[in-house]
């Protein structure tokens, strides 16, 4: 109804009339397509605008999250680093005190090593002493010997010898037996 007004009103105007009319026809569409986009926007944006927004709120909680779990490893890193320090000086004092007990150890061990060898070593020396001794008297024996015999061949003629068994026989002859 509107439209045949219009085209009346057109009619009877001319084309001050008819310029009016094609502006209105214009402001109508641009309504109608304005309408039409506003509804299709409507029915269709939302369901997209809804599924992203809750892409967007999932990845900020999970970022979120993420940024907790960096926080809580930070802390812990940093109770680590100061406890480190603490650490690194108790394993200092403990490496110096085995080291002070080892260098001690190997003191004690070394001095009753060189015990050890100076009693083995004395030991050793008497031993070496006693057969140097025991060697040397030997040896006198065997020289005391060697002289009484050459003292002897040399003393004991065949005349001395003679002389010698008769005194031994006139010695046997005077015992009793």
């Amino acid at each position: 109804m509107l439209f045949a007004a219009v085209s009346v009103h057109a009619a009877e105007g001319g084309s001050d009339a008819n310029a009016h009319v094609n502006e209105l026809f214009k402001w109508i569409n641009f309504a109608l397509v304005a309408l039409g986009l506003i509804w299709v926007f409507s029915k269709f944006l939302p369901p997209i605008f809804r599924k992203r927004s809750d892409e967007i709120g999932a990845a900020i909680k999970k970022a979120t999250e993420a940024r907790i779990e960096a926080d809580k490893q930070l802390r812990e890193a940093e109770q680590k680093l100061a406890k480190l320090e603490q650490e690194i000086a108790q394993l200092r004092a403990v490496a110096q005190r085995e080291a002070a007990a080892e260098a001690d150890r190997i003191r004690k061990a070394t001095l009753d090593d060189a015990q050890k060898i100076e009693a083995a070593a004395a030991a050793e020396i008497d031993a070496a002493e006693r057969a140097a001794r025991l060697e040397l008297k030997a040896l006198a024996a065997n020289l005391a010997v060697d002289s009484a015999e050459s003292l002897l061949a040399k003393q004991l003629t065949p005349q001395a010898q003679e002389a010698l068994v008769s005194a031994f026989v006139k010695g046997l002859a005077g015992r009793p037996n």
